[in-house]
Parts: C-alpha cells; structure tokens; sequence
C-alpha cells in the first residue's frame, strides 16, 4: 500500500533521478539507484549500476550541453512509477553519428521505475529518436545503411 509519505519520497527520488541525468552527474545518480540498478534497454557491453552511465552522460555532454528535462507527467503506484517528460537543448556536438547542428531540438521520454525501498531498481525507458533525426533532417549513418 503507497502511503502519501512514500509516494512523496518516491517523487523527490524520481526528481532527483531526472536532475542526475539532466546535470550528467553520476555521484547524484549514486545516491539515488541502487548499486545493482538495471536500465533498460541498458548500454552495449556495460555491468548494471550506476557507472553505465558514465559514457552515456559524456555523449550528451558533448551532443547537447544545455539539455533540460522537463517532468510532465509522474504516476506512483505501489513500488512502481511511470513518467512521460521532455528533453530539449541544442545540438553543437556529433548525436548518433549526426554532425553538430547547432539545432534546437525537443524530444519526448517515457521511463518505468521500479523502487527499492528509497532507491531505483530497474528503468525501462524509451526516447523518440525518430522525432529528433526529423528535427535535425537526417537519420544517423549506420541506420540509413539498413
């Protein structure tokens, strides 16, 4: 049963989690997922846990340096949270194998959490990249070759 304590810690977690990404901050992620912390579709070749992350955060500081995220939705229920947010900044480095830009872009995500008591467990999460090879006019190399 979700308490309205839980859920609120649940939500500062969730915020949290989003301001980690949003500063590419990998010591704010560790306090915020568990050590053995799953995401999914996870990174090629990486170990679960925060750390996966660490190349992931390189690439969009070199592709979108001022990205924002923005909450639009967050639902609790139980040990489980679904949030629909928005990503946006400008592209002034390589994106998927897509040169700099400088293009002003905006893109819809969509996560499944699961908490471990305070903590995130697992994040199943799904960006609209077709939304953003449109903003910017062209698909990546290696899918154009498909």
């Amino acid at each position: 049963m979700t308490t309205a304590a839980n859920e609120d810690i649940t939500r500062q977690a969730i915020d949290a989690f989003y301001r980690a990404i949003e500063q590419r901050n990998v010591e704010s992620l560790r306090k915020i997922v568990t050590p053995d912390w799953e995401y999914i579709p996870e990174p090629a070749g990486v170990a679960p846990g925060p750390d996966q992350m660490v190349p992931v955060f390189a690439d969009i500081a070199a592709a979108l340096p001022d990205m924002k995220v923005t909450i639009l939705d967050l639902l609790v229920h139980g040990d489980r949270v679904g949030v629909r947010a928005e990503i946006s900044g400008t592209q002034t480095g390589k994106l998927l194998g897509i040169a700099a830009s400088s293009k002003h872009i905006h893109f819809a995500i969509h996560s499944f959490h699961q908490m471990r008591g305070n903590l995130i467990a697992k994040t199943w999460h799904l960006e609209d990249w077709l939304s953003v090879f449109r903003q910017l006019g062209q698909l990546p190399k290696t899918l154009e070759q498909h």
